[in-house]
């Protein structure tokens, strides 16, 4: 076995205690739904808003992973699997080839609701969940993880694949015949990022697989940058192309 798969094999296994979440928690996914879900239409791709009524979430519960997952595996035979926090890439890109989500299940406060130091279930969830039921990008990033697998051993490819995936299923925008939509989890789970990142601040280029490479990230901050696909057959076009440039080297 890959020792990237063997890494993620051996992770612990967590379950999402959903007893614990108090009415303080229910209230604070209550008014982050509400709000997203209000900025998103005309903001969002159409493929994340049908996701979210095809996965089932509301506004009335935090989402139950042991009712996701069976919707899950039923359309794209992904699953959520829980996680204490950030995981190393490793691990990261070894569950993503077994199609399976890392996401983590608490849930920040009233008083974090713009800022958080690290992602939370809102973003794992709310932000990720919904691309998932969508067949193309759901194979995507299992052969993105499965990409990131096979090359790990390459000097410098990790990281390749963690610019690809960030400036992608994280910040990625897409053209849609009524304008430019996002489907990057990290901007549909920011309130402050969904305005800033269509609005006139930053700068949008269309999507290059140079151009994500050649484009540094920091992780506590609104992107500078921001790339727009044309459609979402460029994903798997990229990941082709990135892996034919790392066997060149």
């Amino acid at each position: 076995m890959n020792t990237l798969l063997e890494t993620a094999a051996a992770q612990p296994l967590l379950r999402q205690e959903y007893a614990s979440y108090t009415a303080a928690d229910q209230h604070v996914w209550q008014l982050l739904f509400d709000r997203q879900m209000e900025l998103l239409p005309g903001r969002a791709a159409d493929t994340f808003l049908e996701g979210v009524h095809r996965v089932g979430f509301t506004r009335e519960a935090i989402p139950d992973f042991r009712e996701v997952n069976p919707r899950l595996l039923a359309i794209t035979g992904w699953e959520l699997v829980v996680v204490p926090g950030i995981v190393d890439d490793t691990v990261f890109f070894g569950l993503l080839a077994e199609r399976r989500f890392p996401a983590t299940t608490w849930l920040r406060t009233l008083a974090q609701l713009d800022y958080l130091e690290e992602p939370d279930m809102f973003h794992d969830v709310f932000g990720h969940v919904p691309l998932l039921t969508n067949p193309g990008f759901a194979a995507f990033l299992q052969e993105l993880g499965a990409a990131a697998v096979r090359h790990s051993q390459e000097p410098g490819a990790l990281e390749m694949f963690t610019r690809l995936y960030w400036f992608t299923a994280e910040f990625g925008l897409i053209q849609q015949p009524e304008g430019l939509r996002i489907y990057g989890a990290g901007l549909l789970s920011s309130h402050g990022e969904v305005k800033f990142s269509l609005g006139e601040q930053p700068t949008r280029l269309p999507f290059s697989l140079q151009g994500v490479l050649d484009t540094p990230f920091e992780k506590d901050k609104f992107q500078d940058l921001y790339f727009g696909l044309d459609n979402m057959q460029q994903l798997p076009e990229s990941l082709t192309a990135l892996g034919e440039m790392i066997e060149m080297k």
